[in-house]
């Protein structure tokens, strides 16, 4: 797997998702490495925003966003844990069309390199919900940074090879 520079890269447009009963803007810091590392990599940033630990509210924030279709991707940070408040992989069960295991899998065994066997407590997923990508990392600093450079930079560069996700994104709502 390799960046291909002979390709072209297509920037995306993505909203990001602060999950937190106690994070403010002023001290979102796994958003704040998000922003920063989306519009590093050249893609635009179109929407962010906080909300509670509320499946309710989450799923109202992240339906306005599938419906948008300046929106080609959502990532969100927090609410993965396995306290009663962690209910961000239960908002995704009601929206999704597909699931992407292969996201959890894969961020749960970058992170096992870095906190060790405390990765089991992560509920990291992605699902496609209604043709936008959804990808759920958890609140912690490590844990935005081993995603979004061990997995999303990757793929959601258009020239990554053999393959990525923004390749995909013309056939997502495929029936």
């Amino acid at each position: 797997m390799a960046i291909d520079l002979e390709r072209t890269f297509k920037p995306i447009n993505i909203a990001l998702l602060t999950v937190s009963d106690t994070r403010g803007p002023e001290d979102d810091t796994s958003g704040n490495i998000l922003a920063d590392r989306i519009r590093k990599a050249g893609h635009k940033l179109t929407a962010r925003a906080i909300e509670k630990d509320n499946a309710d509210l989450l799923v109202k924030r992240l339906n306005s966003w599938i419906d948008d279709p300046q929106v080609d991707a959502i990532i969100s940070t927090g609410g993965t844990g396995l306290t009663g408040r962690d209910v961000t992989p239960e908002a995704l069960d009601r929206l999704k069309t597909r699931d992407i295991p292969g996201f959890g899998e894969l961020f749960r065994m970058l992170s096992y390199k870095t906190i060790g066997t405390a990765t089991v407590q992560s509920r990291a997923c992605a699902v496609v919900a209604r043709g936008t990508y959804i990808f759920a990392l958890p609140g912690s600093n490590g844990a935005v940074k081993d995603g979004w450079d061990g997995i999303l930079a990757e793929q959601l560069d258009s020239r990554n090879r053999p393959c990525n996700f923004v390749e995909l994104m013309p056939r997502l709502r495929e029936i």
